[in-house]
């Protein structure tokens, strides 16, 4: 039985098993990844962030030296960018000494990003530019919403509705479906209640994972939709807590909120798990 060092974290209440894997030698296979994320025989999370360096990831094209985030959804598939995660991830890095400078670039599947630790002890990351795609549609159960299509390196659905409360517990518990042909991957699916300008309310259903209580790209999805092209700042309250999302001029965001390190420790992993 193999014993693996662990560290649990959260952004606003979107938590993660961080794994630290400096010399790249864990088999992070979906059944491990899934046992870890089990709220009840395992440690309990909505994804792991394994650290390891670019150079331990086949073909990544960046610089080997450069910290790799490895996200995994719950279920164990591969994700290519975690907002809240990446926050969590640079907050790891500082401290456990992995880095020494305020901003620091990240490795993602959805290429390089960069953090920076606030004095306020939020953490800023850049997701990159923002794109929306077209007017689409997703089945929730036995209702088919129209939303629109928001590529922040992973992708996104964002449904107005008219108010906090326009879809109940239980509804969220549904399976939800998409369009195959605008998303072949999968997509991560936010209900979103606009507040007043620049101040949303949202709920989201991650890939592979349910409803979480917060989701970072998703809320810079909501936030390109609220704000619409051009500049601004949006805030987005979500069910763990409240983050900022800015966009500069070329499209590109910010997204800025809490990461916390809660525990540290160790876990058997069961031999039978491959």
């Amino acid at each position: 039985m193999e014993t693996w060092s662990f560290a649990k974290g959260h952004g606003t209440r979107n938590d993660f098993v961080i794994l630290p894997d400096l010399d790249g030698v864990l088999d992070l296979t979906p059944a491990r990844v899934a046992y870890l994320c089990d709220r009840r025989s395992g440690i309990g999370a909505d994804g792991v962030l394994r650290v390891v360096k670019a150079g331990a990831i086949q073909d990544s094209g960046f610089d080997p030296d450069l910290w790799f985030m490895d996200y995994r959804n719950a279920d164990g598939s591969i994700a290519e960018m975690c907002g809240n995660g990446l926050r969590v991830f640079a907050r790891y890095l500082a401290e456990e000494g992995l880095c020494s400078d305020a901003e620091l670039t990240i490795a993602t599947r959805a290429g390089l990003r960069w953090a920076r630790l606030c004095d306020d002890g939020r953490v800023t990351v850049g997701v990159g530019r923002v794109t929306t795609g077209p007017t689409t549609s997703g089945t929730l159960g036995s209702r088919t919403y129209e939303g629109v299509a928001v590529d922040v390196g992973n992708p996104h659905l964002v449904v107005t509705v008219s108010t906090a409360q326009g879809v109940t517990d239980a509804e969220l518990r549904d399976p939800f479906t998409a369009d195959p042909e605008v998303f072949p991957h999968g997509v991560n699916f936010e209900l979103v209640h606009v507040v007043a300008a620049k101040h949303a309310v949202m709920r989201v259903l991650e890939r592979g994972v349910g409803e979480t209580e917060a989701c970072g790209t998703g809320a810079v999805a909501v936030a390109r939709v609220v704000n619409g092209e051009g500049p601004g700042t949006v805030r987005v309250d979500l069910r763990g807590g409240t983050v900022e999302v800015s966009f500069a001029d070329d499209g590109t965001a910010t997204l800025t909120g809490p990461a916390v390190i809660l525990a540290r420790g160790d876990v058997e992993m069961p031999d039978d798990l491959r």
